[in-house]
């Protein structure tokens, strides 16, 4: 257990900002599987509108460091050759 006044305060800080990122994290899969459960039904117009909303709520967690920004770009890669795909076929 901390000790010092300080090392008090980080845990304290810490666990707010451990539930804070948890809940960013969340949201993220929630946009993701939108779109994942748009492509499984088939409906392009609907799995593009997703795409479109997740997209700005990856890179905004990504930039705030919550996920590597390499993941967010295999996200946004995959979904949308998944995508592509769809209107193809």
């Amino acid at each position: 257990m901390a000790n010092s006044a300080q090392a008090k305060k980080r845990a304290r800080q810490n666990v707010k900002q451990r539930l804070h990122n948890a809940s960013l994290r969340s949201m993220v899969r929630t946009y993701l599987k939108k779109v994942v459960n748009a492509i499984d039904a088939g409906n392009h117009a609907e799995a593009a509108a997703a795409y479109k909303a997740a997209v700005p709520v990856l890179d905004r967690i990504a930039d705030k460091g919550i996920i590597h920004k390499n993941k967010a770009a295999r996200h946004k890669s995959r979904l949308n050759a998944k995508i592509k795909a769809l209107s193809a076929a």
